[in-house]
């Protein structure tokens, strides 16, 4: 395999993002659990959260689980994805703590703990809104009992989930009204819940507000460490690093040609009909990354005079009027979360640890 295109991650700048998400929370008595699953499971970038400061590692799927701890990832792991049916077995045997939205589900862990004479930890969702994961309130009300009455499950507590699907932002009334609910819980069940996790990256304002959590000790924050980044108008979080992963790439071809196809225009290989301003004759450029390994416009590039035009499956292109690079030299950009996580997926991608 070639050593382009490559994703840069430097280890240090995570860890420094970390530290200083870790010291935002802890100024309002909340842990940070440090979600991997853009990178996969990286077991470097892992180690970089847990240097600066997580209290547990959150990812959604049981195979980065089992890379981590075979790496020697020693900290609790959080599944952050409802269990499939298909794989309780693993979920039990890698997982410390699952997050849960189904009694079924929650049913087979139970057994299948008892049967490996362990105590599964379980921390149910409650749907406050966002429409992705979640018992609805009446209904959470109603399961706790029997969950706290299962042996081989400790209610560990509970959790909640907004600006994933529905973009709803984590108000400090959303937030208010989930404690609510928590305590509501705790006072039937005549019992206090370990964990209260009212969000991720989108609750960050709120902590640098100081306001909007009272009875939450955790936050699964993923985007706001690896990007330095909020999520509800993605600005940067004080104190950190923007850069710590950037995408290098070869140009493979730099030739003038017009700003717009030349005859009928249909749709392109992604079934979408494309619509191009006429800028005149401009300095067109490809680099070897495409649709395939990244969101393109989730790219931003990170020299002078370039930007990014669109591209296929294995094509970027790119305005370069203003920039002096040639065919074999290489152009780099910072990507979002959409393409992160592409481009930690993608096995044509080089990754790179600085």
């Amino acid at each position: 395999m070639g050593e382009y295109p490559r994703l840069l991650m430097d280890e240090k700048k995570i860890e420094e993002n970390t530290r200083t998400v870790v010291e935002l929370a802890k100024r309002q008595g909340i842990g940070v659990t440090g979600v991997t699953k853009a990178t996969c499971g990286d077991p470097m970038i892992a180690r970089a959260m847990i240097r600066g400061g997580v209290t547990s590692i959150g990812e959604s799927r049981v195979r980065n689980m089992e890379r981590l701890r075979a790496e020697g990832i020693e900290a609790e792991m959080l599944l952050l994805r409802t269990p499939m049916v298909s794989e309780v077995p693993e979920v039990v045997e890698a997982a410390d703590i699952s997050l849960n939205s189904e009694m079924s589900v929650l049913g087979l862990l139970n057994a299948e703990a008892e049967k490996r004479e362990k105590v599964h930890k379980v921390v149910p969702m409650v749907e406050m809104g966002d429409l992705r994961e979640g018992f609805p309130r009446e209904e959470i009300l109603r399961v706790v009992g029997p969950i706290a009455e299962m042996k081989g499950l400790s209610l560990h507590g509970l959790g909640m989930n907004l600006a994933c699907f529905g973009g709803v932002v984590p108000t400090s009334e959303k937030v208010k009204e989930f404690e609510e609910l928590v305590e509501e819980v705790e006072g039937r069940l005549g019992m206090e819940l370990e964990m209260v996790s009212s969000g991720n990256s989108a609750n960050i304002p709120l902590l640098t507000e100081g306001t909007g959590h009272g009875r939450t000790n955790n936050l699964r924050i993923g985007e706001g460490i690896l990007l330095g980044l909020e999520t509800v108008n993605r600005t940067a979080i004080p104190g950190t690093h923007q850069d710590a992963f950037v995408l290098e790439a070869e140009i493979i071809e730099k030739k003038s040609k017009p700003s717009r196809p030349q005859g009928k225009i249909s749709q392109n290989a992604f079934g979408e009909v494309p619509s191009f301003e006429d800028r005149g004759q401009m300095v067109r450029g490809i680099a070897a990354v495409g649709r395939q390994d990244a969101v393109l416009e989730d790219l931003t590039p990170m020299e002078e005079g370039i930007m990014v035009l669109g591209g296929s499956s294995d094509h970027l292109l790119l305005d370069m009027n203003g920039s002096g690079k040639n065919v074999g030299d290489h152009v780099r950009f910072i990507p979002a979360y959409g393409a992160l996580v592409h481009l930690c997926t993608s096995e044509y991608v080089n990754k790179v640890h600085i």
